[in-house]
């Protein structure tokens, strides 16, 4: 069988050039997050943190969220139970992420699949995900190492822009006042606008954003990341089933309607 004519089966290509095309088309938004990467760098050194410890938990944890999470907690009698568990509830989006791209993943050896995830970021996760909608609608294969490039642009700038955060960036004791922590918030918009969301969608985005504020003024900690995310989810599985795109029609009925007549 020649598994490059069935889109469902046989392993994906993992190509320079998929990886290419994932670094450059998530390097846009890999620059507004080297902005709370600066931003994060800065606390770090704020608590206390030497440029190896930040630099070796921005380069082994790769985390942003997290790491931001684990700056807050940070004192002398450090709470690990809290932190574990705190970072654990947040980054358990990450099983509802790797399901949605489980069309590319299981089509992929175990190396490529787990190194690809070890760098997967909401946005790398966001881009791909967009490019799988978008090669599904053009009826071509996806590359398999278009999420490791994606994931790899993220990686870069993440870990430069903490370094400088920490080395250069002096006298913001508030950065808030600066608006870089509106960081987050721009780029989390950007990715939505990115992703194209079509009227199948909308409920589903009620959805998440009804639970996930109802439980961030309900329950304590993160837990409103989780819900949001699962109750989004719930909704787009076992909601209406989405109308069919309409296709343009060809063929000679199209071309009479469309030619222009004296």
């Amino acid at each position: 069988m020649n598994t490059s004519q069935n889109p469902t089966h046989g392993r994906l290509r993992f190509s320079l050039n998929g990886l290419a095309a994932g670094f450059r088309a998530c390097l846009p938004v890999a620059l507004g997050v080297a902005v709370y990467g600066v931003l994060f760098g800065l606390l770090a050194r704020q608590k206390g943190l030497s440029l190896v410890e930040t630099q070796s938990m921005s380069l082994f944890v790769f985390a942003g969220a997290s790491q931001l999470i684990a700056l807050d907690l940070w004192s002398p009698n450090l709470p690990v139970a809290s932190l574990i568990i705190t970072t654990l509830i947040v980054n358990l989006r990450h099983v509802l992420m790797g399901a949605a791209l489980a069309p590319v993943l299981t089509r992929l050896s175990a190396r490529q699949a787990f190194g690809s995830l070890f760098f997967m970021t909401d946005e790398s996760w966001a881009i791909t995900l967009a490019r799988m909608v978008d090669d599904s609608r053009q009826k071509r294969e996806t590359d398999g190492a278009f999420l490791l490039g994606a994931g790899l642009a993220v990686y870069s700038f993440w870990n430069l822009s903490t370094a400088l955060g920490h080395l250069l960036v002096r006298g913001l004791d508030d950065p808030a006042k600066y608006g870089l922590d509106f960081a987050f918030t721009a780029v989390f918009t950007a990715l939505l606008v990115g992703l194209r969301p079509r009227r199948h969608d909308i409920l589903p985005l009620i959805a998440a954003t009804a639970t996930a504020l109802l439980c961030a003024r309900l329950l304590p900690g993160k837990w409103y990341i989780l819900a949001g995310a699962i109750a989004g989810g719930a909704t787009a599985a076992f909601g209406p089933e989405p109308r069919p795109e309409p296709r343009p029609e060809s063929g000679p009925a199209t071309a009479s309607r469309t030619e222009k007549h004296p």
